[in-house]
């Protein structure tokens, strides 16, 4: 767990040097990286290597949903890719949720680096309306899945920053990992539910992931920067 707010930068870039090189040109100034769908599929495991190689800690956001014994081997795999932190959908249910903490758990016994395991609630694209087959507001969905995720040993969520508040009140034991974070003036993008880096400190957010707004500039190094004094401005 974290005690002070991290920066995630998302390198969801549609070439994998270039992911690599904005890693590169952010080295030293943020402590996450974020390897999503996109970047691990233009790269695989060696792009793991590589980040870890250039001293990040490695967000492997996969979002793992499949039958439980296919999950836990995919923590196992992504533990000795080396990512640090992976995402696994709460929707996939107690069973789930569950083999994927024990496979984590027996890794950790071994003495071997085991991923803390996020459940991602509702994505932060989605808003009023939207989820399929799901009548809830995505605040209240969001919530549910947050009590759940507690119960099942999950060590945080993925929610939106606008959630955060209700989620820690409900289940102080997790850790909050919000996407959807966009400087005062950003474009909001295909996001929905979004919300700045600051409120969403004050919020109680733990992580915070930021993408296009710091990698879509002329000027990545400084837009990270920005972010993090923002951040820290704002906790002291």
């Amino acid at each position: 767990m974290t005690t002070a707010p991290q920066l995630v930068v998302a390198l969801d870039l549609p070439e994998k040097d270039a992911a690599l090189n904005m890693a590169a040109r952010l080295r030293g100034v943020v402590p996450w990286v974020k390897a999503g769908m996109e970047l691990f599929t233009l790269g695989g495991p060696s792009v793991l290597a590589a980040l870890k190689d250039m001293g990040f800690h490695v967000f492997l956001d996969m979002k793992f949903y499949d039958i439980p014994n296919t999950v836990a081997q995919a923590v196992r795999a992504a533990a000795r890719g080396g990512a640090d932190l992976i995402t696994l959908h709460t929707q996939g249910g107690r069973r789930m949720c569950e083999a994927a903490r024990e496979a984590a758990d027996s890794l950790r016994n071994a003495g071997q680096s085991a991923p803390l395991l996020f459940g991602v609630t509702v994505l932060t694209s989605f808003g009023p309306g939207e989820m399929p087959g799901i009548s809830a507001a995505p605040s209240a969905f969001a919530l549910e899945l947050a009590r759940d995720a507690a119960r099942w040993g999950l060590d945080g969520i993925v929610c939106s920053a606008q959630e955060v508040a209700d989620i820690k009140a409900a289940a102080p034991s997790l850790s909050c990992l919000c996407p959807g974070i966009r400087p005062e003036g950003s474009a909001q993008d295909d996001q929905r539910r979004v919300m700045t880096p600051a409120r969403a400190i004050r919020a109680g957010a733990d992580y915070l992931v930021v993408g296009r707004p710091i990698t879509r500039t002329d000027d990545p190094t400084e837009a990270a920067r920005r972010i993090l004094s923002e951040m820290h401005i704002e906790k002291a």
